[in-house]
């Protein structure tokens, strides 16, 4: 069987070698000359035609050795890959002279992952052709595959001699796959068999991936009348052209020249006609000799391949500027050919590697067309070598193990499959995904669909919000509530209700109750500087002075009834700049503790990220703890002490209940406070404020009440019991008439600091 590809090559070689012999300024004085041999595509025959070119020995067979000297000086061929790999070979260190002006499958191979992946598809199939060529360029592939993440679900070895059962089991494969595109590392006449078995088969609705071996292959695009390789998209040679080349090709006069048997031969196949018939048949054509290409339409004067003849084109003219070189003393392969075109070699031997994109796609006829999508060349920068018009593009599936992950996933490989297929897992909390799941800044968390990290919330105890606001109004209102009842006071001060219970220390002790309402209001609010050093500070400052009056009213009651026994002189001791110098001395060691506290390690602000994962509790640090401890620790003592002595003397006359009062509200004190420990350790975020808060004012309404309302239930509603009499009635008859006057005078004088 006659390929006319075969002619055209030789052709294209002929047309070279005359017009460099026809050039004066190349070779000056020399002439080239050419033999071609068939190789059949046939590996063993390419081996001894190469080994007659070299010794002129055409019978040579590959055991004897080389009697001749070399008659040639450079070969041209072949245009398999794996004839030319056995002839020459491709390795540089053993074969240096090796040269080609095709781009390297090795860089074709790179260029079809890359494409691909341009696609999305990461999960593919493949079929090579089982050959040097198809081996060794899959090779290249997987390799240029894996490292762009691409993973190959299949890889077939084909060849067109392979029988029906190899045929269909590689059917059989294809068909339970899952992956939509096929990367196709074979020739036209592979493919011309399996596009019939799959169409069998039906085996429709891939996406083929091709070489420049056949995807611009007009031959096989009129075989595929199934449409079996509609939307194929591959890498092609880009399409140039030299001036003459066609026009010789298609002249077809210089082929006598290689004998009348090949010429009869090539005349007859070209245009379907026996100049010998024999038998007389009848429908047989015979040739006369006359007849004209531009009535026949067929592969010869298919001129789709013109790119493939330029290299050829190129190859010739490569060899004749290296002889020329060599005769200048220059060493290196560099010209331009008459079209302008630059072509040089690499130092493995190999041009740059440029490929035309192109798509298959039907015309209005119904007839495949190649259209030019984009281009891939090796020498530009890698995120420029590929480019593609992708609205010139059709049949783009998806062809993926698994769907992308969506946002706020991450991927898990499943077990025993390739790393494209996956499942997604949601990133924890706190993280969002990029190529995987990654932690968020600590100030930041991420959002519900874990694909932005958002600012943290901050939470504090703030004026707007509702615990806020109702802990503000109770503060306040009992601050009013105190000041009322300091009004109440001094409006009826020099009553005997008011008297008696020390007017001094009862105002000293409402204004210190009002501090403690209003000193809770430090507490709310983004907390800062000033606020951390006042909240604690004012609070255990107004708190002692508080304790300190109620302490002093508490010893002030017990000398006051020592005081009326026969002989005692206590109260000179307990007068009232006693009083005042005990609550002041009480009050100044508590300032002296907050100095030191302050001095050494003081109340700071600080963003407590540690108890809420997606908050930020903002709050303040104690400093130093032994500091906060020892002022609470103080009151407490002062509060123990108070409720001991207040204890000792529930007894007094029931009239004068003072002590009972003092001793019930010293109760509710210490139980708030006691209470407080725990809850205070053990609440949350702003709650450990709120705390905070509710036990300063329910132990200041704790004292408030206790002390002050059965007083002002006295002096508003029971006027009739605010005397001297009724206060003072039980004590009189408890002491004996023998001193009633004595014990008058020493309550009221002693009881009220003012006379």
């Amino acid at each position: 069987i006659l390929d006319f590809r075969a002619f055209q090559f030789s052709q294209s070689l002929i047309y070279a070698i005359e017009e460099i012999n026809n050039n004066s300024s190349l070779l000056p004085g020399i002439s080239l000359g050419y033999k071609i041999y068939d190789s059949c595509s046939s590996t063993a025959i390419g081996v001894r035609m190469a080994m007659a070119l070299v010794n002129g020995n055409e019978n040579a067979v590959l055991d004897e050795p080389c009697t001749k000297p070399a008659q040639v000086q450079a070969i041209v061929g072949e245009t398999y890959s794996s004839v030319s790999m056995a002839i020459c070979l491709s390795s540089k260190q053993k074969y240096p002279s090796f040269l080609r002006t095709i781009p390297s499958d090795y860089y074709q191979s790179r260029a079809l992952a890359e494409m691909v992946k341009y696609f999305g598809w990461t999960w593919v199939g493949a079929i090579r052709r089982d050959d040097d060529y198809g081996n060794s360029g899959m090779a290249a592939f997987i390799e240029a595959a894996e490292q762009l993440g691409i993973c190959l679900e299949y890889t077939l070895p084909f060849f067109r001699t392979y029988s029906q059962e190899k045929v269909l089991r590689i059917i059989e494969q294809i068909k339970s796959s899952t992956s939509r595109v096929i990367v196709g590392f074979v020739d036209t006449w592979d493919l011309e068999i399996l596009v019939q078995a799959f169409f069998e088969h039906n085996v429709t609705g891939y996406q083929w991936v091709g070489t420049e071996a056949w995807i611009f292959d007009l031959e096989l695009a009129t075989a595929d009348k199934y449409s079996i390789l509609q939307g194929a998209i591959g890498l092609s040679i880009p399409n140039t052209t030299v001036t003459g080349l066609k026009e010789f090709i298609l002249d077809i006069h210089p082929l006598k020249s290689a004998g009348s048997d090949i010429f009869t031969r090539f005349w007859e196949a070209l245009f379907k006609c026996k100049y010998k018939i024999q038998n007389d048949s009848d429908d047989t054509t015979v040739c006369t000799g006359q007849e004209k290409l531009s009535e026949v339409e067929n592969t010869f004067t298919d001129m789709s391949l013109m790119p493939i003849f330029t290299n050829v084109y190129k190859a010739v003219y490569a060899v004749a500027h290296t002889l020329h070189d060599l005769f200048e003393h220059l060493k290196r392969v560099h010209f331009q050919t008459k079209e302008g075109e630059e072509v040089y070699f690499d130092k493995n031997g190999d041009p740059p590697a440029k490929y035309e994109i192109i798509n298959w796609q039907k015309n209005k006829e119904h007839q495949h067309e190649f259209v030019n999508v984009g281009f891939y060349d090796s020498s530009f920068p890698a995120r420029n070598r590929l480019a593609v018009n992708m609205t010139s593009v059709v049949w783009v599936p998806v062809s993926v193990c698994s769907e992308s992950c969506p946002p706020g996933t991450r991927k898990a490989v499943q077990k025993g499959k390739p790393i494209c297929c996956f499942d997604c897992i949601p990133c924890a909390e706190g993280e969002i995904n990029g190529i995987k799941c990654t932690q968020c800044h600590q100030d930041y968390w991420s959002n519900p669909s874990r694909d932005k990290c958002i600012k943290k919330e901050t939470e504090f105890l703030s004026y707007e919000e509702t615990m806020g606001i109702l802990l503000t109004a109770v503060s306040i209102i009992g601050a009013f509530i105190t000041l009322v009842i300091a009004i109440m006071f001094f409006r009826y001060k020099n009553t005997p209700i008011v008297r008696a219970n020390n007017s001094e220390l009862s105002f000293l002790l409402l204004f210190s109750l009002s501090l403690c309402f209003l000193c809770s209001l430090t507490f709310i609010g983004r907390p800062s500087e000033w606020s951390c050093v006042l909240r604690h500070t004012a609070f255990g400052i107004t708190f002692v002075l508080c304790i300190s009056c109620v302490l002093g009213k508490t010893i002030v009651v017990l000398m006051a009834f020592r005081a009326t026994l026969p002989g005692s002189n206590v109260m000179k001791w307990f007068g009232p700049p006693q009083q005042r110098l005990s609550v002041l001395a009480f009050t100044l060691i508590q300032v002296l503790i907050c100095v030191l506290w302050l001095t050494t390690s003081p109340p700071f602000p600080y963003n407590n990220m540690h108890y809420y994962k997606d908050k930020i509790i903002l709050e303040c640090h104690l400093g130093s703890t032994i500091g906060f401890w020892a002022v609470l620790g103080y009151i407490g003592l002062l509060a123990l002490l108070c409720f001991i002595l207040a204890f000792l003397a529930r007894k007094l006359p029931d009239n004068f209940n003072e002590a009972k009062f003092i001793t019930f509200s010293m109760l509710i004190f210490c139980a708030v406070w006691i209470t407080f420990i725990p809850a205070y350790v053990s609440s949350p975020g702003k709650f450990t404020v709120a705390v905070e808060i509710f036990a300063i004012l329910a132990s200041s309404f704790g004292l408030l009440f206790c002390i002050f309302l059965p007083k002002c239930y006295i002096i508003i509603l029971k006027p009739e019991k605010n005397t001297k009499k009724q206060i003072m009635g039980k004590v009189l008859a408890k002491v004996g008439h023998s001193s009633k006057l004595a014990t008058h005078k020493i309550l009221f004088k002693g009881l009220d600091a003012s006379e």
